[in-house]
């Protein structure tokens, strides 16, 4: 069991030391799509115009072309400004943290706490806590950096890895959610602390569920008795980890943590400009379909106008978003919808919500637990999948997770109920 303690201490601490994934799947993550290739004239170009007709002329006729063409690009600037370099600055702090934390033994003691969880709890041997702690402390497709490391490979069966994908999802980007919410604290009035951990604490149990779910078509494809290592080609990295010993940097304990904070910092920017676009271009369109008209009902094209029709559509589904999540307001709505692409651009609406008065502390921590859990995971699940060699099981996954966020939502709002919370 030493062993197995020290492999993964030596996976974690170079791992999370040389981590620069970043969110929304792209090749900097290091998981590479595979090409593809089509007509060079095929029909997709009437389907594309199609749909951006679908989402725009309705916009365009309710607020004005002038007006729609305005706001959009007042939003992105001004989700740019007030949203996206506060963002950037958590995942600066958050990263710094992490790699402190990694280079003084923290992230090894966490580690030996967690492993003993990860079978009764997610039915994946205690190597997979070190996948845990990767992806919180960045985002979900560093779970796929991992299975290239025989040391890490050894203790899993080949059905469990695919089922990783929804175990690093839910843990995925977890420090920069948990400390945007944190960040918010006394936001007119609301404490986002309780509600963090409440959240944070039901997005965990998602994720059993998510994992424990897909495992199930896992072993009845795959059988329970390959081992990975026989599956998977690995590479060697030839690095052998003295007994009861871990990596560090070189220098005195000072040097060693001026460094360590400053490449954690680094990684925070490149995580933090990652999520622009996400930002951007999702949330903008999110908000338009959220927002109204300005004031006294007029559009004037002016940051944060829009149409005010996922409100309204959530209204006519009120008596079942109600009982399951407990929304103060149908806005929040919105939020849940922006995660499932992307947890930056959804607390950036949390941010906006709770400025507005639109969110009390339950609806933090159902948000919490449904942003905390989901990670933005239609994003990441296809290429993770590719990487991880589980393609066939891209369905699977998504709908498993698609419940597992879900029940973490509704989780969250029983448990509110239930001490109080309003």
């Amino acid at each position: 069991m030493s062993k197995s303690v020290l492999v993964e201490e030596n996976i974690a601490t170079e791992t999370l030391q040389n981590l620069s994934v970043v969110e929304g799947g792209s090749s900097d993550q290091g998981v590479a799509p595979t090409p593809r290739f089509t007509k060079e004239l095929s029909p997709e170009w009437i389907g594309c115009l199609v749909g951006l007709c679908v989402l725009f002329v309705p916009m365009a006729m309710v607020m004005g072309t002038t007006n729609m063409i305005s706001t959009l690009m007042k939003t992105a600037y001004a989700l740019l400004l007030d949203t996206c370099f506060y963002i950037m600055a958590i995942a600066v702090v958050c990263g710094a943290l992490g790699s402190l934390f990694t280079e003084f033994g923290v992230v090894a003691m966490l580690n030996k706490l967690i492993t003993p969880l990860m079978k009764p709890l997610f039915g994946l041997p205690g190597a997979a806590s070190v996948g845990a702690i990767a992806t919180f402390l960045s985002d979900n497709p560093a779970i796929c950096t991992l299975i290239h490391n025989r040391g890490f490979m050894r203790y899993f069966k080949r059905y469990q890895i695919p089922a990783l994908v929804n175990f690093g999802t839910c843990f995925g980007i977890g420090m920069i959610v948990v400390g945007a919410v944190l960040g918010l604290s006394g936001t007119n009035g609301v404490d986002t602390i309780v509600p963090a951990g409440i959240g944070s604490l039901c997005a965990i149990l998602g994720g059993v569920l998510s994992t424990r779910l897909l495992l199930i078509p896992c072993a009845r494809k795959l059988g329970k008795e390959e081992d990975a290592v026989d599956a998977y080609e690995m590479d060697d990295d030839g690095v052998e980890l003295p007994e009861g010993k871990r990596a560090i940097r070189e220098g005195g304990v000072a040097m060693r943590a001026m460094s360590s904070l400053i490449d954690g910092g680094k990684d925070g920017v490149q995580l933090g400009l990652a999520i622009i676009p996400g930002v951007l271009i999702i949330c903008t369109i999110v908000m338009m379909l959220s927002n109204g008209a300005g004031e006294g009902g007029v559009y004037t094209g002016a940051a944060y106008e829009g149409v005010y029709f996922l409100p309204w559509l959530a209204g006519k589904i009120d008596f079942i978003i109600t009982p399951l999540f407990g929304f103060t307001h149908m806005e929040a709505l919105s939020v849940v919808a922006t995660s499932l692409a992307s947890a930056g651009a959804s607390m950036s609406l949390v941010a906006g919500l709770l400025q507005g008065g639109l969110l009390g502390a339950k609806d933090i921590a159902v948000l919490t637990a449904i942003c905390f859990c989901w990670s933005g995971f239609l994003s990441t699940h296809v290429p993770m999948l590719d990487d991880l060699k589980g393609t066939e099981f891209t369905g699977f996954a998504i709908v498993t997770h698609l419940v597992g966020g879900l029940a973490a939502g509704v989780l969250a709002n029983v448990i509110c109920m239930l001490i109080g919370i309003a």
